[in-house]
């Protein structure tokens, strides 16, 4: 199973992704609530994966994708964003982000999403 870092500034969001994650057999290996968390701890704990919420306060999921694939261009990242902006998705992907899933999708849809980017 991947080890999972989770992003997101919603404290909500950020535990039930956590709670369907571990449910799912993952381990989660940090939370961040903001992108500058993100990127730290991306640095130091180099998760197999990153969800990663795109609308944050200090920095946005593309700011933050941009700094972590600097880090590691192999960087294995899910974007979320409940903007109701499908060209969000389709940014993100181009920039290197391993998938795209809208915010109320994602009950049911991160651990098949998560399983496809570990395995692709």
């Amino acid at each position: 199973m991947a080890k999972i870092l989770i992003v997101d500034d919603s404290a909500f969001t950020r535990n039930l992704i956590r709670r369907i994650l571990l449910q799912a057999g993952h381990e989660v290996v940090g939370t961040a609530a903001n992108g500058a968390e993100a990127v730290e701890m991306y640095g130091n704990l180099r998760p197999d994966l990153m969800t990663l919420d795109y609308l944050m306060p200090d920095m946005n999921g593309d700011n933050v994708l941009d700094e972590v694939l600097g880090q590691d261009p192999r960087a294995r990242v899910i974007m979320i964003s409940g903007s109701g902006d499908h060209t969000i998705g389709e940014r993100a992907v181009e920039m290197g982000a391993a998938m795209f899933i809208e915010k109320p999708d994602v009950q049911r849809h991160i651990v098949g999403a998560i399983d496809r980017v570990m395995h692709s």
